[in-house]
């Protein structure tokens, strides 16, 4: 088969829970849809599907919006009544619902335990109660698929002054692994990718443009893009990435790779001398 043919998912049912923020869950929605799956776009703003996920509609692609809130039993149980009557097989699912509010960064000794709880319900139990319905489907059916979630480089490190957000995403690539060990006698992968900074609206409430400030801190030089992200998400859920499972995949443009004592050039900000930094760079 070629790269085009495996990476098709036509006559699949892909459920992307998140959808309509603009950012990473919107270009997850279109990029699957031309993919050829029959996408279910969740959110729990009908204003946001109708702004983001609308136009994909418009445009003819196989969208199906739903406005239900996947924090909830209720909102879980609506997602999966729309992939039942959607054209085609449900096969996957793509968690994107989560995030956190500007407000919710501070020092670990101020964090309450409201809100520890209100950061591990909406990026965590998220997750994994929407996992748990379409593995449950899936099993029921006796037909393959694949799970992808959406963690952050948060979880993948430390996150100072973020300890709650940090904690719930790297619990999601726990969550990640054991479900991919439970799930894959049954032909179901479950997988996760890891975004680093990435320039969508939600992270443009707090993080402002400068190049600058990029190029020394990413080793590509830039943030990225939802649309990248949406890329390595189609690449985990179509056939491609079939002997892939129980794994999370930094998409950060090399952040993780710049230790914080480094400079623009890759050289250690401890060097003093100038003429050795001078030598090694050459």
């Amino acid at each position: 088969m070629s790269g085009s043919e495996l990476l098709d998912l036509s006559g699949r049912v892909v459920i992307v829970a998140g959808a309509g923020g603009g950012g990473i869950g919107t270009a997850t929605a279109a990029l699957t849809a031309r993919a050829g799956a029959t996408v279910v776009a969740v959110s729990r703003s009908r204003d946001n599907l109708d702004e983001h996920i609308g136009p994909l509609v418009k445009d003819g692609l196989p969208v199906v919006p739903v406005a239900a809130d996947v924090s909830t039993d209720q909102g879980v149980a609506a997602a999966m009544e729309a992939a039942d009557r959607a054209d085609g097989e449900l096969y996957g699912l793509v968690n994107v619902a989560g995030g956190a509010a500007p407000a919710t960064w501070m020092p670990a000794t101020r964090v309450t335990r409201e809100d520890w709880r209100a950061l591990f319900a909406q990026n965590l139990e998220t997750m994994f109660f929407m996992s748990q319905a379409v593995a449950a489907e899936l099993k029921r059916r006796g037909r393959p698929g694949s799970i992808v979630s959406v963690s952050s480089i948060s979880g993948m490190n430390t996150a100072p002054l973020h300890i709650a957000y940090g904690t719930a995403k790297a619990a999601l690539v726990a969550a990640t692994r054991t479900l991919a060990a439970e799930l894959a006698q049954d032909g179901v992968r479950v997988n996760a990718i890891a975004p680093g900074v990435t320039a969508t609206p939600a992270s443009g409430t707090y993080v402002d443009a400068d190049p600058e400030r990029d190029r020394r801190a990413i080793a590509m030089g830039r943030r990225g893009t939802p649309e990248e992200q949406a890329g390595a998400a189609l690449f985990l859920l179509s056939d491609l990435a079939g002997y892939i499972t129980g794994q999370t995949i930094l998409v950060d443009g090399g952040l993780n790779l710049k230790w914080t004592h480094l400079a623009a050039d890759n050289t250690s900000l401890f060097l003093k001398d100038e003429s050795f930094r001078a030598a090694i760079t050459r």
